[in-house]
């Protein structure tokens, strides 16, 4: 990351991203609607929501998912005006993979 490496800041950035929206609780209908303000809970950390816990399996799904969304996307930019962020698109791939074919990973 010292040398600036911008298709790597880009796709762990954006897997950061998706992995924490994972882990995001879903939200029931009923909350959305929301209740009389008098009837709203008040102070510091009263709407926070435990985050679910991913396992090793869906963090893996993941960041698979965001390698086949980018690969995806290269494969749409076909014009030659759109080659280099096809080429850009390929890196952050690669970036990612590098990540499920290393060590310690399943």
């Amino acid at each position: 990351m010292r040398a600036r490496d911008k298709a790597a800041v880009s796709a762990l950035r954006s897997t950061l991203a998706a992995l924490d929206n994972a882990e995001a609780v879903p939200v029931g209908e009923a909350a959305l609607r929301g209740t009389a303000l008098e009837h709203a809970p008040a102070g510091v950390g009263v709407t926070e929501a435990a985050r679910r816990e991913l396992s090793e399996r869906e963090v893996t799904d993941v960041v698979r998912a965001e390698v086949a969304e980018r690969l995806a996307a290269a494969e749409e930019l076909t014009t030659l005006a759109h080659a280099d962020r096809a080429a850009g698109l390929r890196a952050e791939a690669d970036v990612l993979l590098r990540f499920l074919d290393g060590p310690g990973v399943a």
